[in-house]
C-alpha cells in the first residue's frame, strides 16, 4: 500500500523562478505511482537555473490515496545536472505525521547524496525496529552454539545460558524447490 491512485501536483523552485503547480499526468509506466515503481514524467518550463526545492504532493482523493516517496530526481536538460530530492516518508493522512504534501530541498552537493540517503533508512529502520527497546521488553538472540537464548532482561542482567524449552521467538523454514 506504498502507491497511490491519487492525482500527484509539483512545483519545481530554481534561482530564476517557480513551475508553480503541475500535475504528473503522463509516465512512460501504463500505471503510474505503484508500490517499488521509478515514475518518469516531462515537465516542461522556462529554465530556472540552479533548483534548490520542490513541493510535492497530492490531493488525497481514491482509495488508497497514501503514498511512501522515496526520492525525486530531477534532470535538467540544458545544464545535464541532476538534482536530487530525498523524501523517505508517507504523504498520507493516516501514516506519519499525517501530511500530503513535502517541501523537499535540494540534496547538497557538498555531502556524499548516498551518505545522506543511508541516513534516512537508519532513522527509518530505527523507528521501526525502537519497540523492542521499550522498558520491560526482553530481547532473546537464539545461540546456535547452545542451542537456547542469550536473553537481555529489562534489568541490565544477561542470561547467556538461555533457556532451552523456551520456543518463544523460535521459527523454523521449511524450503521447496520445484
Amino acid at each position: 500500500n506504498a502507491g497511490t491512485e491519487a492525482d500527484v501536483y509539483i512545483s519545481i523552485y530554481g534561482e530564476r523562478g517557480d513551475t508553480g503547480s503541475r500535475q504528473l499526468t503522463r509516465s512512460q509506466k501504463p500505471e503510474k505511482f505503484l508500490k517499488g515503481q521509478t515514475d518518469i514524467f516531462a515537465v516542461e518550463a522556462v529554465h530556472l537555473g540552479q533548483l534548490y526545492k520542490i513541493v510535492i504532493g497530492h490531493n488525497g482523493l481514491g482509495s488508497g490515496n497514501g503514498w511512501f516517496l522515496d526520492k525525486v530526481v530531477i534532470k535538467d536538460p540544458v545544464t545535464d545536472l541532476d538534482y536530487t530530492f530525498l523524501c523517505h516518508r508517507w504523504l498520507d493522512q493516516g501514516q506519519d505525521d499525517g501530511n500530503i504534501a513535502r517541501e523537499l530541498t535540494v540534496t547538497g552537493t557538498s555531502v556524499f547524496p548516498g551518505r545522506q540517503e543511508l541516513e534516512l533508512k537508519r532513522v527509518e529502520s530505527w523507528a521501526a525496529e525502537k519497540w523492542k527497546f521499550q522498558e520491560g521488553n526482553i530481547l532473546q538472540f537464539y545461540n546456535r552454539l547452545t542451542h537456547g537464548f542469550i536473553c537481555l532482561n529489562p534489568d541490565s542482567t544477561v542470561d547467556a545460558l538461555g533457556d532451552k524449552k523456551n520456543n518463544y521467538g523460535k521459527v523454523s523454514f521449511m524450503w521447496m524447490h520445484a
